[in-house]
């Protein structure tokens, strides 16, 4: 639960926040004693809650500098932070609908069936949104690396 609201907060603290609402307004109505997909009602609730809690940006250079390795030397670091802030900056820029599913898609632990009985759409759309957003991504980081190499070019 936690890993589906920090995929839609991008913030931890909102994500524990998420997670224990989502705990506490389950126990509180007592429906999950008639579910018989626990793991899919908790994702979910967690989505739903995350969703509606979703803040518009985060301070996505603090979660990257987290998540950038502690043995790498600081230019691999400041490059793989310029790095892991555009691949972000051009996974906010999807639709919200190719953004969402990917996001939970990618957490790993969901099925295929369970990302779509979490969004209410039919199996082959989560594929084909899926499918969809990566490859916008690959292209758009085609571009960008062509352009890159364009003006390297130029400069020599």
């Amino acid at each position: 639960m936690y890993r589906i609201a920090l995929a839609v907060t991008r913030n931890p603290h909102d994500a524990e926040d998420v997670a224990q609402e989502s705990f506490l307004q389950i126990y509180r109505s007592e429906r999950w004693t008639r579910i018989e997909d626990h793991r899919g009602y908790l994702a979910r609730v967690a989505w739903r809650l995350a969703v509606r809690r979703k803040r518009p940006r985060v301070e996505e250079q603090e979660l990257i500098a987290q998540l950038a390795s502690r043995d790498a030397s600081p230019e691999q670091s400041a490059m793989d932070r310029q790095q892991a802030a555009r691949l972000h900056a051009r996974i906010d820029a999807l639709p919200e609908k190719l953004r969402q599913t990917l996001a939970l898609a990618a957490l790993g632990e969901l099925k295929l069936v369970e990302v779509a009985a979490i969004l209410g759409l039919p199996e082959g759309t989560v594929r084909r949104r899926i499918h969809s957003a990566r490859q916008k991504l690959k292209e758009q980081l085609r571009e960008e690396k062509g352009a890159s190499h364009e003006q390297r070019a130029r400069q020599s």
